[in-house]
C-alpha cells in the first residue's frame, strides 16, 4: 500500500496510518496491491486549510551567521534528530486520541507564517504551550523514547525529547528544563516525561510540541483531544 508514492506498512489487523502535511498537493493517490497481484487505486482530494499569514512591510533580515562551533554541533544534532525519527518502533500510540502534553495557553499556532515584502519566512512547525517553568510534561500517547538530550541541551531545541508512536509518527518536545525518561524507555499515555523550561533558543518558558510523520510536519491540534 502507498500514498503519493510513500509506502504504508500495515498493522497485523490490517489498519494503517497516513497523514497530510501543511503544503500537501491538492490530490494524492492511495494505491494497494494484493499478494495475488490485484491492484486498486483511488485519488484522494486534499482540502486546503487557511493559515495565519501575516504580511509585513519590512525586509527579511538575515539570520546571525553561525560560528564554527555552532555549525559543528548542529551537524551532529541534526544527525541525531534524523536518526531518532527514522528509528521506528512497535508502539501503538498512533491508534490513540492524544492528550495535551502540558497545561497552558496556546501561544504559537502551527502553520503561522510571516511574509517579508513578498519573501516568505519559515512557518511554525509545531504548537507552543505557554506554561510556567517546571510545569509537568506528560506523554500524549504511548511511545518509545528515541532521543533524550538530557546531559547536554541542543543549540536550538534545548533539552529535547522525541517519542516514537509507531507507524512513523513521532512527537518532539523542545526547550524542556529536564527530562525524566531515557532513550529506549517505553512510556505510556499520560506518563510524566519531563518539565517545561526555556533551554535552547527560547525567550521564555514554554513547551514546543511538534508532530511528524515520515518527514511531514503535522498539526498537533488534529490529533489531540478537543479540549482547547
Amino acid at each position: 500500500m502507498s500514498l503519493g508514492g510513500t509506502t504504508l506498512p500495515l498493522a497485523p489487523d490490517g489498519t494503517f496510518f497516513a497523514a497530510f502535511d501543511r503544503d500537501a498537493p491538492a490530490s494524492l493517490v492511495l494505491a494497494v496491491t494484493a499478494a495475488s497481484g490485484f491492484s486498486l487505486s483511488t485519488e484522494l482530494a486534499v482540502a486546503p486549510r487557511s493559515w495565519r499569514i501575516e504580511s509585513v512591510n519590512v525586509a527579511k533580515r538575515p539570520g546571525k551567521l553561525p560560528d564554527a562551533e555552532f555549525k559543528a554541533r548542529r551537524v551532529a544534532e541534526l544527525a541525531r534528530i534524523g536518526a531518532a525519527r527514522a528509528r521506528g518502533s512497535d508502539a501503538e500510540g498512533w491508534r490513540q486520541t492524544m492528550l495535551w502534553p502540558a497545561a497552558g495557553r496556546i501561544s504559537g499556532e502551527f502553520g503561522a507564517q510571516r511574509i517579508y515584502r513578498g519573501e516568505p519566512g519559515a512557518y511554525h512547525a509545531g504548537i507552543d504551550l505557554a506554561a510556567p517553568q517546571g510545569a509537568e510534561i506528560r506523554a500524549p500517547a504511548d511511545g518509545v523514547v528515541t532521543l533524550a538530550a538530557s546531559a547536554a541541551p541542543f543549540t536550538l531545541e534545548g533539552h529535547l525529547l522525541i517519542l516514537d508512536h509507531g507507524m512513523g509518527l513521532t512527537s518532539a518536545f523542545l526547550h524542556c528544563s529536564d527530562l525524566v525518561v531515557q532513550e529506549g524507555d517505553t512510556v505510556m499515555q499520560g506518563q510524566l516525561i519531563g518539565h517545561v523550561g526555556m533551554t535552547g533558543r527560547a525567550t521564555g518558558p514554554h513547551l514546543h510540541w511538534a508532530l511528524t510523520w515520515r518527514g511531514r510536519r503535522l498539526d498537533p491540534r488534529l490529533f489531540a483531544a478537543p479540549s482547547r
